[in-house]
């Protein structure tokens, strides 16, 4: 008997004419790194795969160049060679041996090409890149045109089903198609029918180039989200124009890379952006695929339900979990490894010319490398520790067959996972937790909580090995009325949820002082009111103007007053993930939080704390000081537990303690798991 699906929008095929795609699921285009790397294309072959074994209807590849000039960085790849077109039968004959369909994305960076070579459609500077571009010539504006064509044919060669062209996001044919830009007085500038043609005219020699029978995806940029970006009618304008050059599908592009708006980060509430894409299917044909923080298949399935689009991009999602279609298909959705939108292991490390990767699944993009077969000796194991670290090692080791149980002091599992849910914008920690708690679980794994556990007990026990994931314990500071009861610990305000009075001043500005200073100042999450969030962010969905963005936004400020504080000169919160700090940093100085560098603590006393900046000396009268710098790894069970001739291993903070990094933290836990 056939099992009725959840989701009968999300898994219906999709009937493109020439050819059928499987279901509604598009996974959208992430750079990888392993595009660049020696050997890498085997390594990409063995991700693409996982992802079509998984059940994705049609998968776009990492970003590739059509030339030499339009690279992301020196070394940039690109498919323009003849010589290039073996290295992508690798892909396309792994994805091949299912169902799923794969395009490769071209994309021309322009002005964020990462090399003195750049060029755009003027001579204007990106603010997020230190190279200014050269104007292109009309010459070599066709030649583009025809490398993309040429490049679109060796990925037909290369087995591929389509090519996606990347309009949007502020790469060259969005520095075309607006004025931010776009100051060009010949045919390429000007009104909305030449700026967009440069679009069209790639589409028109891409179609020409690859016959009919050939997918081709233009990324079109619906909200810009930046000054001098196209209003609606430009958009609209755009969208026929490609429409009518030939394109199979329009994929929805979100703002520019140097947009002050959140548009895939933890805090941006689920689907917030797909009513820009159902407006658009009011004034199109073909399908469009909708995009951004849609991340669990009952989002996915209510969009597509909802008629907002006729399928759905999920980019990340498919790294946290290679199996998320499979398992909705199953019925099984509180089964997938969600995505937290956290971006510490993907893009963050994609900006730092990193491999992606993906924190709460490690093995994305080391398919070929975090392998985990079945054990040859099943053993007995302890794992000490229920956060991020001992979850992942205990779901790991049993799979390989290991019998593993779980102890943990506390009353729950998630460990610091449980502080970082109660901060606004960071609620899916909750679906990191729902994962392990039925991953566990299904794996017979013991849990035992409010079990704090001794090294007599662990050596008694017999087990063959023991984990320690212990994690960190705050350090105490060396400061002059440390013991003061203004004195609070993050763990007290976030966990504990202590009482904190109206003036507060945060010590230690990295990710754990910044989400302290959040949980204080945001009275509220917006994560799910959307349509305040955007507001909020300046975002106009009336689109009354150019780049959909409000000449004015009203955020209310906290009462309270917070100064956030750290020892280093640098710039407050440099520290932070590349593309997420400056958000942080943008929530608290909307709330109106003091933000002090180089910083010495003298004192805290009933006057409040003392401090030192720039060699004068201030006293801040607070209600509160927070501590939230300096931690200890807790390994107090270690070198006993060695000494009584106990195999034991030591992952997460309680390894290396540096902030709360559950990304470092999980990925202990998978290598310790490969090796036992």
């Amino acid at each position: 008997m056939t099992q009725t699906t959840q989701y009968p929008n999300l898994l219906a095929p999709l009937d493109l004419g020439f050819t059928t795609l499987q279901n509604r699921t598009l996974m959208g285009s992430m750079h990888t790194g392993l595009e660049e790397e020696k050997g890498g294309f085997d390594k990409l072959a063995a991700f693409y795969e996982a992802r079509a074994k998984g059940g994705v209807g049609l998968i776009v590849t990492g970003g590739i160049s059509p030339n030499a000039r339009g690279r992301l960085a020196p070394l940039g790849c690109e498919l323009s060679k003849f010589w290039h077109v073996k290295k992508h039968k690798k892909i396309t004959e792994a994805v091949h041996k299912y169902p799923t369909k794969i395009c490769v994305q071209l994309l021309h960076a322009g002005r964020y090409s990462y090399h003195p070579f750049s060029l755009s459609s003027s001579k204007v500077k990106s603010p997020i890149n230190p190279f200014t571009p050269s104007a292109m010539s009309v010459r070599q504006i066709k030649g583009t045109i025809k490398d993309f064509a040429k490049s679109s044919y060796l990925a037909q060669q290369a087995g591929y089903d389509g090519v996606e062209i990347m309009g949007s996001e502020g790469y060259l044919i969005n520095q075309f198609s607006c004025k931010r830009v776009n100051q060009r007085t010949d045919e390429w500038g000007g009104n909305i029918e030449n700026r967009m043609r440069l679009a069209t005219e790639i589409v028109k020699a891409v179609r020409e180039k690859v016959g009919e029978k050939f997918i081709i995806i233009f990324r079109l940029s619906m909200l810009d989200l930046v000054e001098g970006g196209n209003d609606w009618e430009e958009v609209v304008t755009m969208a026929k124009g490609i429409e009518a050059a030939g394109a199979t599908i329009i994929n929805t592009g979100i703002g520019w890379h140097e947009a002050r708006v959140p548009t895939i980060a933890t805090s941006v509430p689920r689907a917030a952006f797909t009513w820009i894409t159902e407006r658009m299917k009011k004034e199109v044909k073909i399908p469009l695929v909708t995009t951004n923080r849609i991340n669990t298949p009952e989002v996915a399935e209510q969009v597509l339900a909802d008629q907002h689009a006729d399928m759905v991009s999920m980019a990340r999602p498919f790294l946290a979990d290679a199996e998320f279609v499979n398992k909705a298909e199953q019925n099984k959705s509180d089964e997938i490894n969600t995505c937290i939108g956290c971006n510490q292991a993907c893009l963050d490390h994609v900006f730092k010319q990193q491999r992606a990767s993906c924190l709460v699944n490690p093995m994305a993009c080391y398919e070929t490398e975090l392998v985990f077969g079945k054990a040859s000796k099943s053993k007995r194991v302890a794992v000490v520790g229920a956060g991020p670290a001992g979850l992942a090692f205990s779901a790991y080791a049993a799979e390989k067959g290991h019998q593993v149980e779980l102890f943990d002091r506390a009353d729950e599992i998630g460990g610091q996972f449980n502080i970082a849910k109660q901060v606004p914008g960071k609620e899916e920690f909750y679906e990191t937790l729902r994962y392990f708690n039925n991953k566990l679980a299904k794996l017979n794994v013991k849990i035992h909580l409010s079990s704090e556990q001794t090294v007599e007990q662990l050596a008694e026990a017999g087990f063959d090995e023991v984990v320690l994931a212990t994690g960190i314990t705050p350090r105490k500071l060396d400061i002059e009325g440390i013991d003061h009861p203004k004195v609070k610990s993050y763990i007290q305000v976030l966990r504990d949820k202590e009482f904190v009075g109206d003036k507060v001043a945060i010590i230690g500005a990295g990710g754990i002082g910044f989400d302290v200073g959040c949980f204080l100042a945001e009275e509220k999450s917006l994560t799910n009111e959307p349509d305040k969030w955007l507001e909020s962010w300046g975002v106009d969905k009336s689109y009354s103007g150019k780049g959909a963005l409000l000449d004015k936004t009203e955020h209310h400020k906290t009462a309270r007053k917070i100064t956030l504080l750290q020892r280093k000169t640098s710039k407050v919160g440099k520290g932070l993930g590349k593309t997420t700090g400056w958000i942080h940093r943008a929530t608290l100085q909307k709330n109106g939080v003091e933000m002090i560098a180089g910083v010495t603590y003298k004192s805290i006393s009933d006057a409040g704390l003392t401090i030192e900046v720039n060699g004068e000396e201030r006293v801040l009268d607070v209600d509160n000081v927070i501590i939230c710098a300096g931690q200890e790894p807790e390994r107090s069970l270690y070198q006993k537990l060695q000494d009584k001739g106990v195999s034991v291993h030591l992952i997460g903070g309680a390894k290396v303690a540096a902030e709360l990094d559950a990304k470092r933290a999980i990925r202990h836990a998978a290598e310790l798991a490969m090796t036992i």
